[in-house]
Order: structure tokens, then sequence, then C-alpha cells
């Protein structure tokens, strides 16, 4: 098995995430997040939220309904859609581009009318059964809501962009009419995806984390740039390069202060989680590839085994014109005495996918066959579990009262007293646990215990007044055990 199809095995069997409605059959397009996922994937949004925060970021949390009104305005009702084929014989339905790109053709075709005279002069089968495909046809992507009784049609957003686009000037008086402005929405968002795949890659309801970056459309600045740590790049029209977005600024491989600035912000975020930076590459979308509303994006891609996929877009788009040419409200504010529209620098966070690669980029298996998550201790589910090396001698009462004392301090702490020592060890290695606390004897004796370190599985003697004092993470005497390991 690949790591994918491994992480996979382990995130159902552990409670990280599995198909929903199992039991009915499934759902194609549809996870459940278990236990550990939940505390997991608020971790990592934690990590996004805490960092735009600090960065002067505000945040805002709009509907998942919207009017059609708004979809017209922003270009979705028309322009947001894929071409589709479907499999005479066994009815499997892709992506044109797909199945196209499965027989050997990298041309990319616009509309309905061109991709069908395509097919009638070139041999496309299917990616399943091998059938001739020779029909394609347009697939809206948007959900369309039931009739209801209301004053037009609605939708399910797509993203969470416009319910921040509509509320810019409410923002921005929030703001104190103030610019540059980052506004920050966690949410769903629903998309109708042709062949829905590969768990929480490719969903039909998913996690999304995006930044609205109101600047000046001139300038496009945010912060000034410094020289940070190389980042891999690649331009659309251009070789791979390895650069701090300061210089590739400055030798214009990016085309603003602001993207370069958001460019390098996703990286430390996705870095800080736990992704492993060699893995990790900046890919400017080509002109034919960009969304209707885009002018110029660049995708942070994550290696998944052999494959790069994408889990942040970094769009340059411009939108508060469109609302404010359909809406009459006015979208501008007054900078040194004229009325200036800004342009919007996206940051868009594929919630699910950075939780998945996460995951991928953490496993490995040891020289014995034992699984393990590498997580940081700032994302793991649990911060420590509390292990008494056996249920007697009164050791499994100090354990439940250490463990309860614990838990006043730091509230993801586990408690595990079923197995051999050995199993609960990899147990907690396999779901990320940083450190064991284990009480034996020598606790009953000497009010201390064995601290055991996930990755390196070394060991420290400390007391269990240090402990309860402290905590695990906050705690001295494991700061300076786990600095020296490094």
């Amino acid at each position: 098995m690949n790591v994918y199809e491994q992480v996979i095995e382990l995130a159902k069997r552990r409670g990280f995430f599995w198909p929903s409605y199992s039991i009915y059959g499934g759902e194609s397009g549809f996870y459940d997040y278990g236990p550990l996922g939940v505390m997991l994937k608020d971790n990592v949004i934690r990590t996004w939220k805490e960092s735009y925060i600090a960065d002067g970021g505000i945040l805002i949390d709009t509907p998942v309904i919207v009017p059609e009104a708004v979809f017209r305005t922003s270009g979705h009702l028309e322009k947001f859609s894929d071409l589709a084929t479907e499999c005479p014989k066994c009815h499997n339905r892709e992506k044109l581009e797909t199945v196209m790109k499965a027989s050997g053709s990298e041309l990319v075709i616009k509309n309905e009318e061109e991709a069908n005279k395509f097919l009638q002069n070139n041999t496309v089968k299917c990616v399943k059964c091998g059938t001739r495909i020779m029909k394609a046809f347009e697939s809206k992507q948007m959900f369309k809501i039931p009739e209801q009784v209301s004053s037009g049609n609605l939708y399910l957003r797509p993203e969470t962009a416009q319910g921040i686009f509509v509320n810019f000037k409410l923002l921005n008086t929030v703001f104190r009419g103030k610019l540059p402005m980052a506004v920050a929405q966690l949410g769903k968002g629903f998309r109708n995806e042709i062949s829905p795949r590969q768990s929480l890659l490719r969903m039909k309801e998913l996690n999304m984390g995006e930044v609205e970056v109101f600047v000046l459309p001139d300038k496009k600045y945010w912060k000034e740039l410094t020289i940070g740590e190389q980042i891999n790049f690649v331009p659309k029209n251009g070789p791979e390069v390895s650069s701090d977005v300061k210089s590739a600024f400055e030798n214009g491989i990016i085309s603003s202060n602001a993207m370069g600035y958001f460019i390098n912000k996703t990286f430390m975020i996705l870095k800080s989680i736990g992704l492993r930076p060699e893995n990790i590459r900046f890919r400017q979308q080509h002109d034919d590839e960009l969304a209707h509303y885009s002018v110029d994006c660049w995708d942070a891609e994550a290696l998944l085994d052999e494959s790069w996929v994408e889990i942040v877009g970094i769009a340059d788009r411009n939108d508060l014109k469109k609302h404010q040419d359909a809406t009459g409200e006015s979208m501008s504010v007054k900078v040194d005495d004229s009325d200036v529209i800004p342009s919007i620098i996206e940051p868009a966070y594929g919630i699910d996918r950075m939780t998945l690669s996460l995951l991928m980029h953490s496993y490995y298996t040891r020289e014995n066959g034992f699984k393990v998550l590498r997580l940081p201790q700032s994302v793991a589910p649990y911060h420590s579990a509390v292990l008494p090396l056996v249920n007697k001698d009164g050791l499994d009462d100090m354990a439940r009262d250490l463990h309860e004392k614990l838990l006043l301090r730091d509230p993801y702490i586990y408690f595990d007293q079923s197995g051999s020592i050995g199993k609960r060890y990899a147990r907690q290695d396999e779901i990320g646990t940083p450190y064991c606390i284990t009480l034996d004897q020598d606790t009953i004796k000497e009010k201390t215990v064995t601290v055991r370190e996930r990755d390196s599985t070394k060991q420290i003697r400390i007391s269990m007044e240090s402990l309860i004092q402290h905590g695990i993470l906050g705690n001295p005497d494991i700061i300076k055990f786990r600095d020296s390991l490094k």
C-alpha cells in the first residue's frame, strides 16, 4: 500500500475520519470526522485563525445559503462549471480533462461545442471500462436549493468569499476606514463535484478558511517583506526556482508585495502544522487555469505520494466593483481625497486537504513495523497520555488521580490502562500523542513518573509534583529533555 492507503486505513480504525452514511451504502463526496479527527482539524483551524488574528486580521461568519443575485454578479452562475463526460456503458462520470489526459491529450477545451467536436474526431476512452467517449456536457458546480417560498432562487455557497465582499463597507467601518484590511472566514463550502474521490481531497461538502485582503490597487501592499526561508516556486513562464519571497518579488517572479507576503505566510502556516517544507511548493496557474474571478493565482501544493496536490490557492481578484455596479452601493474608500475601490488578495485554505496532507506527511513506519504519526504537539489531538504500568498495588488509582489533576491545567490528556504497556505506547504513537506518562513501582516509593517522548522513544524521570505544577507542555524538565533530543 502507498502512504495514502495506509493513512486511510489508520484514519478509519483510530477515529480520524471515514465515509459518511456507510451503513446505508455511503454517499460519495461526504466524510465524517471522528473523535480524533475533530480535535486534529480544530487544531489546524486554530493555527490558521490565530496566525491571521496576530497579523491584524478580523473575522466574520456569514450564511451558507446565498441569493442567486449575488452569484449572478460574481459570475459563478454563468461560469462556475466543468466540462464532464459520462460513459455510455458503465455510466462512470469524469471531468473531460481527466479522460483526455488518460488518453494522452493535454489540449485545453474551452466549451461544450469544442469538446464534442474533439471527441468526434479523436479516440477518448472511459478510464474505467475503456468504452469510447463520444459526448461531453456542461456540469454546474453549485447546488441549487429546491424551490422555496422566497424572493428568488437560492444556492449553497461554493466559497465563503462573497459573504465578505457584500459586507465590505460594514467591515471597513468597523475597521475605522483603514486599508489594507484582512477579513477571515471559516465555514462550509459546497461543490457539485463530477467525480468526488480520494477521501478528503475532493468532496461535495468541504471546510474552507478564506481570507480576503483588501489593498490599494496601485500598490497591492500589506507589510514590508523580509528575507525568510527558501520556498520552491514554479512560475507559469519559467523553470522552478528556490527563493525567499523578498527576492522573488524583487526579481519579478511574484507580481505584488501582498502576494509575496501571503505566500510566505501560507508557507509558514503549513510548516507549523507539520507539513514537510521540502514537500511544499507554490505553482503559478497558467492563464487557461485561472478562475473567472482571478487575474493571477499561486497554488500551494503538497507532495502526496508521487502527486502534487493543491491545498491553498492565493488569488488576485477584483470583485467589489461588480457588486457596486449591480447594487448601486458604493464599495469605495477615501484615500488622499480620492475614492478608491480596493483590489483583493485571497489566500483560500482547504482545511480538509491540509488535514489529510498533515497526516500523510507525518506518517511513517518504524523498523519493528509499528505505525507513527509525527504530529507537532501544537496540533496533536492529545498532548500526553497517563498510563499505569499495572492495574494493581494502587497504581491505577494513583494514575487516575494524576490524570484528573493534569486535566485541570490541560484538557487534552488521555488515560489508558488497557493492555500491555508496549501496546499502549504503540496506540499513542499511532495517533500522534507526543508524550506518555507511566506510573510504576518507583512512583509509589519516590513519587516520580517516567515521561516517554514519541519520536525518539527515549524517557526521562521527573517528579509528579513538577508535572502537576507545570503540566506537560510547559514543564521545564520536559522542555530541557526535548531540546536535548534535537
